[in-house]
C-alpha cells in the first residue's frame, strides 16, 4: 500500500501538506498523520474518511520511534513518501529563552527528523521522496533565534547529504524552505506585531501553496524549494555575501 507520512499534521503547513498530498497524488492509498493532538488528526480522518491513519504521538517522548516501527510493520506500508514536517522555534536572546525551550527545540527539529527518516528508511523502495520542512532561517545564523536556525541548518545539512547517499536508490530529498507563514508557529514562537521589526516587515508566504509546490518540486527530483522571489534572492544572497553581513541584513 503506497503510504505518505506527516508529521506536525495537526495544523499549519503540515495540514496543508495532508491536503495537497488528498489533491496532487493520486498514487498514495494511506497518508500516516503523526502529531500530539490526537482529535486534530480525528478531524482530519472525518474529512478524508479512510485514506488518513492517525497516529498520535508526542515526537520528543521517548519510544515514539519503536511505536512508529510497529505501526509501519503491522500495517505493511509501503512509504512513497515521508513529510518530516514537526517543529517549532523561539524568538528572544539565547539566555532569555528557558533551557528546556533550547533543549526541545534541538530535540524535535533534529533528533526526532532524524530518527523518523531513520525509522522510515527500511519502509521505502527506490523512487520514494523525503521532504523536510527547513527554512530560510536556514541560510544565515540568526540572531534572537540563534538555536532556531541552527537547528534549521542542521535539516538542511542533513537534507543535502542524504539526498547524495539515497541518489542510487533514486529517493529523492528535498529541503522544504519557507519564509515566515500566518500559522500557529508564529504565537508559539512569540513572535506577535511589535516583537520583531523584521517580521512585521516581511512577506507572508502562502501555506497552501507551499505545500503543493513543494510536493512538486520533490517530484521533479530538486534538492532545495524556497517560495517567493523575495526569498529566492535571499537564497542566493546568502551564498554569497559573508555571514556577517548576511546575519546584519536579517537581524530579528
Amino acid at each position: 500500500m503506497k503510504t505518505a507520512i506527516v508529521t506536525g499534521a495537526s495544523s499549519g503547513l503540515g495540514t496543508e501538506f495532508v491536503n495537497a498530498i488528498v489533491k496532487e497524488r493520486k498514487d498514495i492509498e494511506k497518508i500516516v498523520v503523526i502529531a500530539r493532538r490526537a482529535d486534530r488528526l480525528s478531524k482530519l480522518k472525518e474529512r478524508y474518511g479512510e485514506v488518513i491513519y492517525p497516529l498520535p504521538l508526542d515526537l520528543t517522548e521517548d519510544g515514539f520511534a519503536e511505536k512508529l516501527d510497529d505501526a509501519l510493520k503491522s500495517e505493511s506500508f509501503d512509504v512513497a513518501l515521508l513529510i518530516n514536517n514537526a517543529g517549532f522555534g523561539k524568538l528572544g536572546n539565547f539566555e532569555d529563552i528557558s533551557t528546556s525551550d533550547n533543549a526541545l527545540m534541538v530535540r524535535l527539529n533534529c533528533e526526532a527528523l532524524n530518527t523518523v527518516t531513520s525509522v522510515c528508511l527500511p519502509y521505502m523502495k527506490d523512487g520514494a521522496e523525503i521532504i523536510n520542512t527547513c527554512s530560510i532561517a536556514s541560510f544565515a545564523p540568526n540572531t534572537r533565534m540563534a538555536t532556531y536556525s541552527s537547528t534549521k541548518a542542521y535539516v538542511m545539512s542533513l537534507s543535502r547529504a542524504l539526498r547524495a547517499e539515497l541518489k542510487g536508490r533514486k529517493i529523492n530529498v528535498l529541503a522544504c524552505c519557507p519564509g515566515p507563514m500566518n500559522t500557529e508557529f508564529l504565537p508559539v514562537a512569540n513572535i506577535e506585531k511589535g516583537k520583531s521589526r523584521t517580521f512585521d516587515t516581511l512577506p507572508r508566504v502562502n501555506v497552501a501553496e507551499m505545500a503543493k509546490k513543494s510536493l512538486r518540486a520533490s517530484k521533479r527530483g530538486k534538492a532545495v524549494y524556497t517560495n517567493k522571489l523575495f526569498y529566492k534572492f535571499y537564497r542566493v544572497v546568502s551564498k554569497i555575501l559573508p555571514t556577517s553581513l548576511v546575519m546584519k541584513m536579517a537581524k530579528t
